[in-house]
């Protein structure tokens, strides 16, 4: 009964945020400002792959007294596309110049600023799309940009569905505080080796057959929820760790995919790394923390719910699974 209330209740929140397609598919846009001398700097702008006929609906807005030197140079690159203008700015006009992102209010995605000057310093930031603009401010403080990826990896993982209902289906097959430490600490560590390898770029996979992975990680763990409930026993339900962990390498790199660290500054990549799955880390602790508290009064309900109420929660997972396994299949399959 606790657990068909907790399905229900799940299910309700995960469908105030649930998005059709692939849960991470937005990978971030990148702008990159290279100082070449005293007056002249590169820009580069990458965006995702084109989302329709119009392109990508994400663009970039130059100062009106940055002057371009060159004509626009634009590339198609396998994961995405790619401008880059060479621009005149006045000395000592760079700082408190405002770039904006039109069209990035609302978008799940988030734009990288990247700044390297002659002098060999650097600094980056982090632009959401509650706020689509960013002033050059000079060095930031890394206290700022931790906290910028922190809420990153939280907002991360707390938008995406897929991965929520996994740790949902494992925390229903595990038995005792002990095995649930276990296996959580499995999850993190996997989905920790590969984010990293994967944002790196020590590791290329296509999103898309990962996405597709995730899903059937899902779908599989739906069954062996209506096994626990009946008391019978597979390695599975002996050993979830084992199972969060092996499934915990897929899940790393679907939280890659909003996460590329490929041309930021080497003194800022660990910081980066390491706040963005803290981030992660908390968002999902925040929803087992959730989960638990939802279960504790819900425990003392002594209600006798029909047994298709108390196998809900297997149901919600498998058929959720099942859905989103064949609507990210189909693109494999069919092109």
């Amino acid at each position: 009964m606790k657990q068909a209330w907790l399905a229900i209740l799940l299910l309700a929140a995960l469908a105030t945020q649930a998005r059709p397609a692939l849960a991470h598919e937005s990978k971030p846009c990148v702008l990159n400002i290279t100082q070449l001398d005293e007056t002249q700097f590169r820009v580069s702008w990458k965006t995702p792959p084109p989302t329709g006929p119009e392109g990508y609906p994400v663009s970039l807005e130059l100062p009106a007294d940055w002057l371009e030197s060159t004509p626009v140079q634009r590339r198609s690159l396998s994961d995405g596309e790619l401008e880059i203008r060479s621009v005149a700015i006045e000395p000592g006009r760079l700082d408190g110049s405002v770039v904006s992102f039109p069209g990035l209010e609302g978008m799940v995605t988030e734009v990288f600023v990247r700044v390297s000057r002659l002098d060999g310093s650097n600094y980056s930031a982090l632009v959401r799309s509650t706020d689509p603009r960013f002033e050059l401010s000079g060095e930031r403080g890394w206290q700022q940009r931790s906290i910028e990826f922190i809420v990153m990896g939280f907002e991360h993982i707390l938008k995406g569905a897929d991965h929520l209902l996994f740790v949902f289906g494992l925390l229903l097959i595990v038995g005792g505080a002990r095995q649930l430490i276990k296996t959580v600490t499995a999850f993190t560590l996997a989905h920790s080796i590969t984010l990293a390898l994967a944002a790196l770029g020590v590791v290329n996979l296509p999103p898309a057959p990962i996405e597709a992975l995730i899903a059937l990680s899902i779908l599989l763990l739906g069954p062996e929820v209506i096994h626990r409930m009946k008391g019978e026993t597979s390695l599975a339900i002996r050993m979830p760790w084992l199972v969060a962990f092996v499934f915990g390498l897929l899940h790393g790199f679907g939280f890659a995919g909003g996460l590329s660290l490929i041309g930021m500054p080497r003194v800022e990549i660990p910081l980066s790394l390491l706040s963005f799955n803290v981030g992660v880390e908390l968002g999902q602790l925040a929803f087992v923390g959730m989960l638990l508290l939802l279960y504790w009064p819900l425990r003392r309900l002594s209600m006798r719910a029909p047994l298709w109420l108390r196998e809900s929660p297997a149901y919600v997972i498998g058929i959720s699974g099942a859905f989103w396994f064949i609507q990210r299949s189909f693109p494999l399959v069919f092109g």
